[in-house]
């Protein structure tokens, strides 16, 4: 059953990754796509080095006073690496952003210039475009100006199996949803960048503590489920993800460019 109990811990207290600063929960608030960009960082230039590089892009953003946020996260696990996630209500927005930027020739030519910087400390990079999933999704959070840490858990579903991995996180969203009513969590599908089938279920903590906390909730979900249910559930899980993973992030604010919302929340976290 520990494959499945891994699943169901990544589910619990999170978050999903939209920068709308809502002040209430509603998943008609989160944009539908999220694109990350993910960067692995070369030995000994990781720490200040990069975060001098990816500063040039959030003042240049914040010069040219850009209406597209996005936030910076470097992790704690894993391989060293940042990732930086934005997020759309379109794909045709997305597009939209990315011609503004290179009709901006300003903004163009400082970021161009940031990026060759910037290339000379990375191994390598790349990028994916997923989609949130909002029946997959139980009380998804909208604000996560006040998170300091973000654990990002990726499920591939075997092809053919998109039925059955359906049913599984519907029984483990009405489990949750009946039994421990601070449960939230968003879900999110790759459309492009990866392998078909990866979904990926991003949980904002405010501390490392909540995840100690979360692990009562798998223990209480469990207890909802019953033995019998847990090794039912564990086996239809088995049948249709071949891989899991699950990797820690810190977010950085060198490396964010926030809403002025959030800055003034909290400036000393987000304007160190």
């Amino acid at each position: 059953m520990k494959k499945f109990n891994r699943f169901a811990l990544g589910l619990c207290v999170a978050g999903t990754f939209v920068f709308a600063a809502a002040a209430q929960d509603s998943s008609a608030s989160i944009p539908k796509v999220l694109q990350i960009t993910r960067e692995y960082v070369k030995p000994g230039k990781a720490g200040m080095v990069h975060e001098t590089t990816e500063s040039v892009f959030v003042s240049a953003m914040r010069k040219a006073k850009w209406p597209t946020n996005y936030i910076g996260m470097t992790s704690l696990s894993g391989k060293s690496r940042a990732l930086f996630l934005t997020s759309y209500p379109s794909l045709e927005a997305w597009q939209k952003d990315s011609d503004a930027v290179q009709k901006n020739e300003g903004l163009s030519a400082t970021t161009d210039s940031a990026y060759m910087a910037d290339g000379a400390l990375l191994d390598s990079m790349d990028q994916g475009v997923f989609y949130f999933q909002e029946e997959m999704s139980l009380r998804p959070r909208a604000d996560l100006s006040q998170f300091r840490y973000m654990e990002v858990s990726s499920y591939h579903v075997k092809p053919g199996k998109e039925k059955e991995w359906a049913e599984v996180v519907k029984i483990v969203k009405t489990t949750y949803e009946k039994s421990i009513p601070d449960a939230h969590w968003g879900m999110f599908e790759m459309l492009y960048g990866g392998e078909a089938g990866t979904y990926l279920v991003l949980s904002g903590h405010k501390s490392l503590a909540e995840i100690d906390q979360s692990f009562g909730q798998g223990k209480a979900f469990e207890a909802a489920v019953g033995e019998e249910g847990m090794k039912s559930l564990d086996q239809k899980f088995g049948d249709c993800v071949d891989v899991v993973q699950h990797q820690l992030f810190a977010f950085n604010p060198h490396m964010s460019y926030v809403k002025d919302e959030w800055i003034k929340a909290d400036p000393d976290f987000w304007k160190p």
